[in-house]
């Protein structure tokens, strides 16, 4: 489902249900909202129908009641009205930042309610906002950085509607959502969807099924996440606490990292995608944990700048408990190395996927990538102790950013008993930190010994898929992203799955052939669509094999798959001795599912993954600037199926709106006869 305006205006329409308040405790938040006054009206003249009919004596069976009197009532075949959930937020008069406290998920939560309808309404917009002290412009969810916090029950409906009041175009991602049956609603733009004009609307809807974990959303337009546009998302399983998670947790609360940029991603594109820049992705110049730093304003002359009203962010931790933290990198470029002082801790979920808890004591997080970690509060030595997370600089190939802060701290606070989270002073801790050598390789972390909780062995294969991600350069001194032969270049007003379902299905399909997968070359240019469809379901092993200096997070919307091998050196094996391989190494038992796996420099990694999901979905390296350079592509999944369904005239519409195209990455041709001296 889908809906726009007419008229494309930005009027919104009323909302029923209980006002959201945002100064509430997050238990207070969420409330139900049981429809509409007709609703009501219907409900007590059928109760009046009832007892008319009752008094008649005429029998009035399976009669519906209101909610109250249903507690009262033992018929099972009683009907009740639909759980809807509409959560308003008030939008701030000036732009703010959130505190981690909207992070801390509620210990109230039902995680036995019934599927639920949970709809939210969201407001995009430009504004100068300062996460780290230093004023820059940023594009905001209700007028506020990062987004809010999403949380729904497994089974439960999703509805965002999306008011676009930027000046650039702009869509959303739910990044890790399967989407299954509503591949449309992906937010991927030029892959499932045109982009939400400026002074238009959209509205996100799709269920939440098969599904739980830790995940995020953000905006998949251009590098256009990186200007503040992005939240958590977090998705419980009713058997959550009971099997899924086998360590017991006081509280849980999620926790963002991120790279953070002075400058406008457009201004970086532009610098970045211009002639002879190869290896100069731009550097950052701070961290933020949740949205927040803190700068000393005396290294920016210059710069519009006020930390006054910034401090160390702080995490209240009931002494003698346990706690979960779901850390997320959503940021566009660094890997980060999370510690916390002198306390070791359990990882128990990865990218979505619950796994049996074993115990580290350091944390690195590409971009994209979730990890759940179980923390002890436990500690004799003192009350406070530093969360450290450092970007990984040796990965950086750039010009040096002579601004770069590459470290930020919070701090872990004991407090006793159930009480609030504390207002006093955070007072710098005098811990230590663990007696290790920093890492120096962009890596994925060493996962060889987390199996999931739901155990599953990798099934057959179908086939073998052989992809060679690499930067090159062509025309006009441009350094590209490739994967194979291809560099991949959003076409914003004609996306893939639309070009799909508009062909004939006699071109759409695969051509005749043995192998249930292959290059869909009569639709789409390879050169820069690189389109691999499978017909029916299909099992693929995927090797990628990474001929660049750099380390690449690759993710794949829709899916998650089994990670067979790490990133490792030489060459990958062939077909012909893959199923030796992967025998040989117990690959295939239990492996560890995830959507984020990264490929390091001049290595491969094998990923296999049941592609049954009806969809056109992206496979890309999710550093923000890669990708925007082209390393992206795309995998056309059960064509048949998708035609079924085909894409509402909302959804075609949106392509022809008034500035469509606002924000998107400069064209390649701009650069014609334009080369640095």
């Amino acid at each position: 489902m889908s809906s726009s305006d007419e008229d494309g205006d930005l009027e919104e329409q009323p909302f029923l249900g209980d006002h959201y308040d945002d100064k509430k405790p997050a238990e207070q938040r969420r409330r139900y909202s049981w429809g509409n006054s007709l609703l009501a009206m219907l409900v007590v003249f059928i109760l009046a129908m009832s007892f008319a009919l009752t008094a008649l004596n005429i029998g009035f069976s399976n009669s519906r009641v209101g909610p109250a009197e249903q507690h009262d009532q033992d018929d099972e075949h009683q009907a009740s009205p639909p759980a809807h959930i509409v959560y308003e937020e008030d939008i701030p008069a000036a732009p703010r930042l959130r505190t981690s406290d909207e992070y801390i998920l509620a210990s109230t939560w039902d995680f036995q309610a019934p599927p639920t309808t949970r709809e939210h309404s969201w407001t995009i917009s430009d504004a100068v906002l300062n996460p780290d002290g230093v004023f820059r412009p940023m594009v905001l969810i209700n007028n506020q950085f990062p987004g809010p916090l999403v949380e729904v029950n497994e089974g439960d409906t999703l509805v965002v509607h999306v008011f676009n009041r930027g000046v650039n175009a702009t869509s959303i991602h739910f990044h890790g959502m399967f989407q299954n049956g509503t591949n449309h609603m992906d937010g991927t733009v030029g892959v499932t969807q045109c982009p939400i004009a400026p002074g238009s609307n959209y509205t996100y809807t799709f269920s939440v099924t098969g599904q739980a974990g830790t995940y995020w959303y953000h905006a998949h337009h251009s590098a256009q996440a990186n200007d503040g546009l992005l939240g958590p998302m977090v998705v419980h399983a009713r058997n959550e606490k009971t099997e899924l998670q086998t360590l017991e947790y006081a509280s849980d609360r999620v926790v963002m990292v991120q790279d953070h940029y002075h400058n406008t991603t457009a201004e970086l594109l532009m610098d970045y995608l211009k002639p002879d820049r190869e290896n100069q992705e731009p550097i950052p110049d701070s961290a933020l944990i949740n949205g927040r730093g803190i700068r000393g304003c005396q290294d920016f002359p210059g710069w519009e700048c006020d930390s006054s009203a910034l401090g160390l962010q702080h995490f209240d931790l009931q002494r003698g408990q346990r706690h979960r933290l779901r850390f997320i990198n959503v940021g566009a470029f660094a890997e980060f190395q999370v510690e916390v002082d002198q306390h070791p801790f359990y990882i128990t979920e990865v990218d979505g996927t619950d796994v049996h808890p074993e115990p580290f004591h350091r944390l690195t997080v590409m971009p994209a990538q979730r990890y759940s970690i179980v923390l002890e509060a436990n500690s004799t030595d003192a009350s406070s102790f530093w969360l450290r997370a450092r970007m990984l600089t040796h990965c950086f190939r750039g010009t040096p950013n002579p601004h770069l802060k590459e470290d930020i701290h919070a701090v872990i606070r004991y407090v006793d008993g159930e009480q609030e989270p504390s207002d006093a002073p955070v007072v710098s801790p005098t811990s230590k930190a663990w007696d290790e050598t920093a890492e120096v390789i962009c890596r994925d972390l060493n996962t060889s010994a987390l199996h999931p909780v739901v155990a599953r062995d990798a099934p057959p294969s179908d086939g073998y898929v052989y992809l060679r991600a690499s930067f090159g350069i062509g025309a006009w001194r441009l350094a590209r992203g490739f994967f194979n032969e291809s560099t991949w270049h959003a076409n914003v007003t004609s996306p893939t799955l639309h070009r799909f379902l508009d062909a004939p299905s006699n071109i759409s399909s695969l051509e005749d052939g043995e192998l249930p997968f292959g290059i869909n070359t009569r639709v789409f240019d390879p050169a820069q669509d690189f389109v691999l469809q499978t017909r029916g379901i299909c099992t693929l092993d995927i090797t990628i094999n990474n001929f660049d200096d750099g380390a690449h997070p690759f993710h794949l919307h829709g899916h998650q798959f089994y990670v067979l091998t790490p990133s490792l050196t030489g060459y990958p094996p062939s077909a012909a001795d893959l199923p030796r391989y992967l025998e040989e190494t117990g690959a295939l038992r239990n492996p560890l599912r995830r959507d984020t796996v990264t490929v390091g420099s001049y290595q491969w990694v094998i990923i296999r993954v049941v592609l049954d999901n009806p969809g056109v979905w992206a496979l890309h390296c999710h550093n923000a600037w890669h990708a925007e350079a082209g390393m992206a592509m795309q995998l056309l999944v059960r064509g048949e199926e998708l035609r079924k369904k085909g894409v509402g005239q909302v959804e075609r519409d949106m392509c022809t709106r008034k500035g469509v195209e606002a924000g998107v990455r400069p064209s390649d041709s701009i650069w014609f006869g334009q080369f640095d001296k």
